[in-house]
């Protein structure tokens, strides 16, 4: 038999929690940007009794994805794949942001979904700011979604008119985000292959951190007093439900996109509108 092989974009907490819960007796292959932290994780899960490769990656290139799918080929069967990987808001400039979260992210689904084996699973974690924007036409949900990806960039939704600063561009891929799992899905499916999106709030990651000590971390911290849970999740949250839509038990499932935020976003629409959203900008 061919080993199977998991594949993790981005070296942190939530992809380093999901992976432990769906790579025991794989071969579990980690790609990042960051060699320290790529060294760090492998030698943590080594430890653990894990099989780990490394490759260095960059989610904004086509060419680098295509060498970790090279990669992940020569050591077995594509079995899962995690997409943890992403900038925030805090970290750097508009483009970048929809140059790495949103074309990456694109990339990656169609990259991987020509050689997912039979009965494989993927999950990418996006993200509850994608939940904040407004409702958009038909024609700009279809075109996030179907738009072929060397052409997203240019959409004129994605311009600097409407693209005015970071958080704006940081909403608009993760909207993309779950609109292009969707859409992806229909291609996994020929391969027998499923694919879903996590949406989670604020987890406590380094990520995380950088925001709730940014210029926005006031009104993060406000946030929590309208969650049911009055605080942010852990990354073991997330990965309980990343365990569970990779696993056969949610075989049904595809295509779709969860909501895991402590209910802030539900305040956000529908609770104390003024004070959420105000707290939230």
């Amino acid at each position: 038999m061919k080993n199977e092989v998991v594949v993790l974009f981005g070296a942190g907490s939530i992809g380093e929690a999901i992976v432990r819960r769906v790579s025991a007796g794989r071969k579990l292959l980690l790609a990042d940007y960051n060699e320290a932290n790529l060294a760090a994780m492998q030698t943590k899960l080594q430890e653990a009794g894990f099989d780990v490769t490394t490759i260095k990656a960059d989610l904004s290139s086509r060419d680098s994805i295509k060498a970790v799918v090279a990669k992940a080929q020569e050591l077995g069967d594509i079995m899962g794949l995690v997409n943890a990987a992403g900038v925030s808001p805090s970290q750097t400039t508009p483009a970048q942001v929809l140059k790495v979260d949103l074309y990456g992210t694109s990339v990656l689904l169609e990259e991987f979904g020509k050689v997912m084996a039979p009965g494989s699973a993927g999950i990418v974690i996006s993200s509850q700011s994608g939940h904040r924007l407004p409702a958009l036409s038909q024609e700009d949900d279809q075109a996030l979604a179907m738009t072929p990806t060397e052409e997203l960039l240019a959409l004129p939704i994605l311009q600097d008119d409407v693209i005015k600063d970071s958080l704006a561009a940081y909403q608009y891929a993760k909207r993309a985000n779950v609109l292009r799992v969707a859409a992806e899905s229909v291609n996994w499916q020929k391969r027998g292959a499923r694919i879903n999106a996590i949406s989670p709030g604020i987890v406590m990651t380094p990520l995380a951190l950088d925001e709730l000590n940014g210029p926005r971390g006031a009104g993060y911290k406000k946030m929590f007093e309208s969650m049911v849970t009055k605080r942010p999740g852990t990354p073991d949250e997330i990965a309980s439900l990343a365990e569970l839509l990779m696993d056969r038990r949610a075989a049904f499932i595809t295509g779709a996109d969860f909501l895991a935020d402590g209910g802030v976003t539900a305040q956000y629409w529908f609770g104390n509108v003024a004070e959420v959203r105000n707290s939230s900008k």
